[in-house]
């Protein structure tokens, strides 16, 4: 724009495009100068767009890592023992013992007594604890956590993930055992060897190695020696756990030649069986499968037992922080009948 448009702009219109004041007059109307040189707006870097954490959307679902199930409890049942002061249980054992002779007028052969024993149990307390700060838990609430909740949760989780395992296999040391590993029980049975070799009914990459009648004639043999260690006091027609790895369970999918799986065969075989699993019957020996009773003689064959399932301890302040010690106890598995377990390793 030349200087007579400028003139022009101000006689007709009254539009006055001024210098600052401070130039000196022979430069005031030079317009030529008042745009020979553009500033710039930009003060800072280049922008390199928005911050990712405002384009960042956070589901306000927390998603939980899950861990192996606990059904130790669920296999046997469970009950309270004692409190967190005891750390013997002593069960009374008494056996009917006798003898009978010839009647004479005059003999006196042929003698009834009873034995009494009283086997015992140790129990085990464990501990764990849990740690927070101020800075720790002001920070995870702006993630919208309440981290003093989750640790919390997570000792409850690492306590009963131990009761689970005491459950299964006791504590090495001391009279506590487990559902695998009880010393009464009696010797585990072998699978017959398979069809398609070997003796697993599962193969290592996860397929079923065993037809449905293989399957079904293991778990008859279970059952067999179930009926031989008790005499015949457990029926068919008796409430019956059979419990195995969830691998193994697989197994109970199988189908024969006339598309009935191993699962229909037991369920008309034995009307009141029940199938349960345990992460921890696939064992480094090899998948157990054990055939319980429920209940032997009008009784629990057994029980997982605790003394304490989970004592909370004073929060201890130091300076911004607090501490808190969790407290749990354990009998293991108190398995009252063993005769009334039968069990196979290495399917």
């Amino acid at each position: 724009m030349r200087n007579t448009e400028f003139a022009r702009l101000e006689r007709d219109w009254g539009i006055v495009l001024m210098a600052q004041d401070w130039m000196p007059d022979a430069f005031k109307r030079n317009f030529q100068v008042a745009i020979d040189a553009q500033p710039t707006l930009a003060v800072g870097p280049g922008s390199s767009g928005v911050p990712a954490i405002y384009t960042t959307f956070i589901d306000p679902e927390v998603i939980r890592v899950l861990q192996a199930p606990n059904e130790g409890a669920n296999i046997l049942g469970e009950r309270k023992e004692g409190d967190w002061t005891t750390q013997t249980a002593m069960f009374t054992v008494v056996e009917n013992t006798g003898e009978v002779s010839s009647y004479g007028d005059q003999n006196n052969n042929g003698q009834s007594d009873a034995n009494a024993t009283f086997p015992q149990r140790q129990s085990y307390l464990y501990q764990t604890h849990i740690e927070y700060g101020e800075l720790e838990e002001a920070r995870m609430a702006n993630a919208k956590l309440n981290w003093v909740s989750e640790k919390q949760m997570s000792a409850a989780a690492t306590l009963s993930k131990f009761q689970d395992y005491t459950y299964h296999n006791g504590v090495s040391g001391l009279q506590n055992y487990g559902l695998l590993n009880d010393p009464a029980l009696s010797a585990a049975l072998s699978p017959a060897t398979k069809a398609a070799g070997g003796v697993t009914w599962i193969t290592a990459g996860g397929l079923i190695n065993a037809t449905a009648n293989e399957v079904y004639a293991d778990i008859q043999a279970l059952f067999n020696k179930l009926v031989a260690q008790t005499m015949g006091r457990v029926k068919r027609k008796d409430a019956l756990t059979l419990a195995m790895s969830p691998g193994s369970d697989v197994a109970m999918t199988a189908t024969n030649s006339f598309g009935i799986t191993v699962g229909d065969m037991l369920a008309k075989s034995f009307p009141n069986l029940k199938v349960k699993t345990s992460p921890r019957y696939a064992t480094a020996a090899g998948n157990v499968v054990q055939l319980i009773a429920d209940k032997f003689d009008g009784h629990d064959t057994g029980f997982c037992a605790f003394n304490e399932k989970s004592r909370d301890h004073a929060i201890v302040q130091t300076g911004s922080a607090w501490r808190q010690k969790k407290t749990a106890g354990t009998w293991g598995a108190i398995i009252r009948y063993p005769v009334a377990i039968a069990q196979m390793l290495g399917v």
